[in-house]
């Protein structure tokens, strides 16, 4: 068992070795401390080296990848099909079959919200107007609580753009 001075040394050695560490700390701070800010009150960027930037070097010009248009005209209906299989729990491109969403068929230059069957629209929607053009579709498709906020629709979103044209191009195919 400890006894009690063994127990007064050992807390006076730690106390010792933590004071020693935060006067070392201090001294080593107080020597090399160049001005560069830390909440010390001084200006932060007054060691800085400006770096200029030419005004064209943005990332949006750098991730910018091919359009929509580029890429319907390239895409593939048989990898639309595919990319299908995450609608189809709620959809179906038969005509007149609803299931928890509407029917896809003849949807590409479809008036939004239009099938007269499918009773389960949100305000939101309905609300919306125009026709879904392939444009609308895509920005419906990748990401339908930002396009259309307040939709009924839980699906998150297809984040590939490729994907995205893959299954409007297969959409297309149907009734149009």
């Amino acid at each position: 068992m400890f006894d009690t001075m063994t127990f007064t040394k050992v807390l006076g050695g730690f106390c010792g070795a933590l004071l020693l560490f935060m006067l070392v700390g201090w001294g080593g701070e107080t020597l090399y401390h160049t001005g560069g800010g830390h909440g010390h009150g001084e200006d932060t960027h007054g060691d800085a080296y400006p770096i200029e930037v030419a005004a064209t070097d943005t990332v949006e010009e750098a991730e910018e990848g091919p359009g929509l248009a580029e890429l319907m005209a390239v895409a593939d209906p048989a990898k639309g099909e595919r990319a299908f299989r995450k609608c189809r729990a709620c959809h179906a491109v038969e005509d007149g079959k609803n299931g928890t969403g509407p029917h896809l068929f003849g949807i590409v230059g479809r008036p939004v919200a239009s099938v007269a069957a499918f009773g389960g629209y949100s305000e939101t929607l309905a609300g919306l107007g125009g026709e879904w053009t392939a444009e609308a579709l895509d920005g419906f498709i990748e990401n339908p609580k930002a396009y259309a906020p307040g939709t009924n629709m839980s699906f998150k979103g297809i984040d590939k753009v490729e994907e995205r044209a893959n299954l409007i191009a297969y959409l297309q195919s149907f009734g149009n």
